[in-house]
This record gives structure tokens, C-alpha cells and sequence, in this order.
């Protein structure tokens, strides 16, 4: 192990980057991977590279054979992020259950009143507006941004600003009148309606959820699968494939 490269890999996660260390279990030989940055003695092939990017994409450690052997690749990730507009009732055992399931959390809210440590003890609370907020915190592929005070002078500039970026999950508490007459302001700024489709509203799985907790249940729920969904649909693919080259070999 390279503990030069291990530490330059966490240093990476730790500053919001992504980082794969491959090594080559006969040969011991170990590459550093960061985007289109490589630094290390093992060769990146295109097969590699692949592999690395589906690894970043499933957010999980995996093993590729190449000519050279078999070569395991660890990834570091940054963690996830969730940037929660409002620091309404809704907002507190969201963002517990957020923190809980490994998510940065940031409450987004400029009324003090609402945004307070007390109120959000162990959360870190973001007073500008969201539009600002939004273009400070810069959402990407790790983070999940929720809407929740049903005031459009404060949901729909977040909203604006999420839907510009790369965020992973958007989504917008309100029933769907509400969700419906957001999607027609939306509209008037200039989104088209494949755009305002990445919006999950009214958000949350369907589950009955009556109570602030319950509620978070069910955003927390839908999350999730919008998060692990491709990573289950991959395993079943691939569990597929092998079991048809079983057949196939018998």
C-alpha cells in the first residue's frame, strides 16, 4: 500500500472530490485516479477507467480483471450532501434522519426566528437567501436538495438554482395544486417541463405519512431509491447475465 496515494485519496473525499486508488493484486502496482488526474506506477487502460466510473457511480469498491491481472479498485467518495430550504417543522427530523443515514446537512432559511441553533442543534445553518445560498453550497452529484416552507419567495429561487445544477435529487413538499401552480412559476422563468421533471413533488414516497416525522420517513424513503435504484437494477442486471452464461455454458 501507498500510503502517499491512501492519504492524497482522502485528503480528496474529505475536500469534496472523487478518488479511486486501483492496485493490481498480483503486482502490487497502484494508481491514484482523480477525474482525468493519474499519478501512480499501474497503467489506466479505458477498461480500468470504465470500471472506476461505474465504481463512482454505485458508490462502492469493485474488483475488474484486465490482461495484467485482477485489479481492486477502493473509491472515495465525498459525502453526501443535503441542502434542506426552510427551517420549518418538516426540517427537524429531516435533517436528524439525514444526518443519520451519513448526509451533510445545511438548513437554508434567512429568518432567524426559524433558523436557530437551538431549533437545529449539530446542524449547520445557512441564513442567505436560497438563491445565494444555493450558488454558495453549489449542488452536485452528491447532494440532495428539499424545499419545504411552501413559500414561493423562498422555495422557488432554490429551486431555480437546483434545477441548474448537477444535484442528484430535487424535491418539493406540497400537496399537488400547490406542486402544480410552483411548475407554472417555473415555466414563466424559463423552465421547460423535462427540466421541472427532475422536481419530485408532491416529494416523498407514497405512504400515508401524516406526522413531520412521518413525512421525513417518506422523503428519506424516496431518496434513497432515487439514490440506490441504479445500483439494485445494476446487481440484478449483472446476476441476470451470469446466471444466462450458466445456462448457456451447461
Amino acid at each position: 500500500m501507498n500510503i502517499k496515494l491512501l492519504n492524497q485519496a482522502l485528503a480528496a473525499s474529505r475536500s469534496g472530490k472523487a478518488a479511486a486508488l486501483a492496485t493490481n493484486l498480483k503486482t502490487g502496482q497502484q494508481s491514484l485516479i482523480q477525474g482525468a488526474e493519474i499519478e501512480g506506477n499501474l497503467p489506466v487502460t479505458d477498461t480500468l477507467m470504465g470500471a472506476v466510473t461505474r465504481a463512482w457511480e454505485r458508490d462502492e469498491n469493485d474488483t475488474v480483471m484486465t490482461g495484467e491481472g485482477k485489479i481492486f479498485i477502493e473509491i472515495f467518495n465525498p459525502r453526501l450532501r443535503m441542502l434542506i430550504v426552510g427551517a420549518v417543522h418538516i426540517a427537524q427530523p429531516l435533517a436528524h434522519m439525514a444526518a443519520l443515514t451519513g448526509y451533510l446537512v445545511t438548513i437554508i432559511d434567512p429568518r432567524a426566528a426559524f433558523a436557530s441553533p437551538e431549533r437545529f442543534p449539530d446542524v449547520t445553518i445557512n441564513s442567505e437567501w436560497p438563491d445565494d445560498a444555493m450558488k454558495q453550497l453549489k449542488p452536485d452529484r452528491r447532494t440532495a436538495v428539499v424545499t419545504v416552507t411552501h413559500d414561493p419567495k423562498l422555495d422557488d429561487p432554490g429551486l431555480a438554482e437546483a434545477l441548474h445544477s448537477d444535484a442528484f435529487y430535487i424535491g418539493a413538499l406540497g400537496s399537488r395544486k400547490t406542486h402544480g401552480r410552483r411548475l407554472d412559476r417555473l415555466r414563466e422563468l424559463g423552465f421547460t417541463d423535462e427540466q421541472m421533471a427532475r422536481i419530485h413533488g408532491p416529494v416523498g414516497l407514497k405512504l400515508g405519512a401524516i406526522s413531520p416525522a412521518e413525512i421525513a420517513v417518506s422523503i428519506m424513503a424516496e431518496i434513497t431509491q432515487v439514490l440506490r435504484g441504479p445500483v439494485e437494477q445494476a446487481k440484478a442486471e449483472r446476476a441476470a447475465a451470469k446466471a444466462s452464461s450458466r445456462e448457456t455454458a451447461a
